[in-house]
């Protein structure tokens, strides 16, 4: 069994600026609701091509991060073969081992595995997310000296391990799906941004 993964991720969680779980701590208002988006630039999963295609995960977080217990909605794209499905769910369940089953380890109960047509773009590090009727999402990263994007670096908990993490911001962020309990319309809150490459 064996995958390499390459691509960027786009993430939004209800959090404020900067999101506390990536350093260890508890969420600001006690729960987290996010949703994570990996994309896949270039993608091979035993033998299955999976480049340009995008999973998502739709996340109620009790508590802590790192104490787990999320309950997830998982999104394929609609675009997936039936193949390229059940290899990318044997990644992001944690089958497969690897970088990506630390982060699996951390679910406690799939709610859903749903398609859904995705929509996910960056443009000049600023991102849009779209995932069916369920998730709507734009991104903007902070910017430092230089015109630089804020990065994060070793951090305790990450979605993309081994890669920094752009932080910024969310213009806007939607979510609805009353099977996970979560309605979200905010503004302003957490966004992160980053590139990946997960080898197993």
């Amino acid at each position: 069994m064996a995958y390499t993964l390459e691509g960027r991720l786009l993430e939004v969680c209800t959090c404020k600026t900067l999101c506390p779980c990536w350093v260890g701590e508890d969420p600001d208002f006690g729960t987290c609701d996010g949703m994570l988006a990996w994309h896949f630039d270039k993608g091979n999963i035993d033998g299955v091509d999976v480049a340009g295609l995008t999973f998502g995960l739709l996340c109620h977080i009790p508590g802590n991060v790192l104490k787990g217990n999320w309950r997830v909605v998982a999104y394929l794209d609609e675009k997936a073969t039936k193949e390229q499905e059940e290899a990318i769910l044997g990644v992001f369940t944690g089958k497969k081992g690897g970088p990506v089953a630390d982060l699996a380890q951390l679910v406690g109960e799939v709610v859903g595995v749903e398609r859904a047509r995705i929509s996910f773009e960056v443009d000049k590090a600023k991102g849009k997310l779209r995932v069916g009727d369920a998730v709507a999402a734009d991104l903007e990263p902070f910017k430092g000296t230089g015109d630089l994007p804020t990065a994060l670096s070793d951090t305790v908990f990450s979605t993309i391990p081994g890669s920094p993490a752009y932080v910024g911001k969310a213009p806007m962020y939607k979510a609805n799906h009353p099977a996970l309990g979560i309605k979200v319309d905010l503004q302003g809150h957490n966004a992160i941004q980053g590139s990946f490459r997960f080898t197993a």
